[in-house]
């Protein structure tokens, strides 16, 4: 854990807090600790100047408004490693089935700036290096926060082999949205069942129609009804459902999937935590319906 920055209004308690609560659930979980992302990853997509000031602790200050945090050395350090989470997921993924980044999920990170709490956008990076080291042609990127996932949007902007699909909520932060490869904006107030409906109608045929070899689930729980900076009306268990949805759809098909916990904000850090860490858990259990061997089959 990075101690908690001077400035800024982000709260890092949650991270800790989600790993204490997967811990207290007892489920069969193990826990993986990743390498940091190389450099030359990260300047593949980000712009190299960038990151070398994040690298350097130097982010201008105007950068560091954006982000939400100054860049100091721990941070710094910590970004590289959630950033390499995400990579050690998705090949935990390839392995597994599915696999879970309990951090990351940066969407919002730009080619030569952070915003929006994003340092680093780890899942054009892991997308793209999953395509540079052969590891998958095809890679969709399923962004079902709160908050348009713009940052991988315009990272991912010039591929045809990297899908960004973004269900957020159309009144919501970013003002200026970038344009994924399919955009659902949902009114304010919207429901499970609402939520579902739409799922259901973007998600399977958008499954078949692209044909990844993976998909990265930014997994955010700030579509919650309680979310300090969401819009919409979910609840506990119509988050759960969203989340065995996306499992099952991936899953059935014999695709992987590496999920990142996204965002997640309030009051009470531990109220947070354990959605995250339900979250997680609910996606491993659904997995485990077509990870396990079947008679004859």
């Amino acid at each position: 854990m990075a101690p908690r920055p001077e400035r800024g209004t982000f709260k890092f308690d949650k991270y800790f807090l989600v790993m204490e609560e997967l811990r207290a659930s007892k489920a069969p979980i193990t826990e993986h600790a990743p390498d940091p992302m190389p450099r030359e990853w990260l300047e593949a997509v980000h712009c190299p100047d960038y990151v070398e000031h994040v690298f350097t602790s130097t982010v201008p200050r105007e950068k560091e408004r954006r982000i939400g945090f100054p860049v100091t050395p721990h941070i710094a350090s910590r970004v590289r490693h959630t950033n390499g989470g995400t990579w050690l997921a998705a090949q935990l993924a390839m392995e597994h089935g599915y696999a879970a980044n309990s951090a990351a999920g940066s969407h919002h990170a730009l080619h030569d700036t952070g915003a929006g709490y994003c340092v680093f956008n780890d899942l054009a990076v892991a997308s793209n290096r999953l395509i540079a080291e052969g590891d998958a042609s095809r890679v969709l990127i399923v962004d079902l926060d709160v908050h348009q996932g713009d940052g991988t949007a315009s990272l991912t902007a010039l591929r045809d082999d990297v899908f960004t699909l973004s269900i957020h909520a159309e009144k919501n932060f970013p003002a200026r949205k970038a344009r994924s490869n399919r955009d659902v904006g949902l009114p304010d107030g919207l429901d499970d069942d609402g939520y579902m409906e739409v799922l259901d109608r973007e998600l399977p045929p958008l499954i078949e129609k692209f044909a990844p070899d993976i998909v990265l689930y930014q997994a955010g729980v700030d579509p919650h009804g309680d979310d300090k900076l969401g819009r919409l009306a979910l609840t506990d268990d119509g988050l759960e459902r969203r989340d065995r949805f996306v499992i099952a759809q991936a899953r059935r098909r014999g695709l992987p999937v590496a999920s990142a916990l996204g965002g997640g904000y309030g009051a009470d850090q531990r109220a947070v935590a354990r959605r995250h860490a339900a979250s997680m858990l609910a996606m491993a259990d659904e997995d485990r319906l077509y990870s396990v061997a079947r008679p004859g089959g």
